[in-house]
């Protein structure tokens, strides 16, 4: 059950329409998991700065269960996300950053009990 989170300071309105099933269509595929198992939130206008600048800029945060806990693992994700988000959100590279968090089952709560137990 991946959870993927972009936070950018760009206006909703420069953002392109269904970014967040776009997002979710492509990370399903990233992290090989079915899109009806992700988790996608996109939240835009947001005061930010990156590396110092105020300039236009996204964070990603993709939290999941084991498909992002190692170095070579997530370069892999991470150059596939780049791909995504530079070209829908318009930003070089150096205006992204990526966070990686890999989760237990134990953390994750659903269906009135956590991810351990279903």
């Amino acid at each position: 059950m991946p959870f993927v989170e972009l936070d950018t300071s760009l206006p909703a309105e420069r953002l392109p329409p269904g970014l967040a099933q776009t997002l979710c269509t492509a990370a399903a595929d990233i992290l090989g998991k079915p899109p009806r198992q992700l988790n996608v939130t996109v939240r835009s206008g947001l005061p930010m700065v990156l590396s110092g600048s105020a300039e236009p800029c996204a964070q990603l945060v993709v939290s999941s269960i084991g498909v992002v806990g190692t170095a070579e693992q997530n370069q892999r994700h991470s150059a596939r996300f780049f791909d995504v988000l530079t070209a829908q959100l318009g930003l070089g590279p150096e205006r992204i950053v990526i966070r990686f968090y890999p989760l237990e089952p134990w953390q994750i709560g659903k269906n009135r009990t956590v991810m351990t137990f279903l």
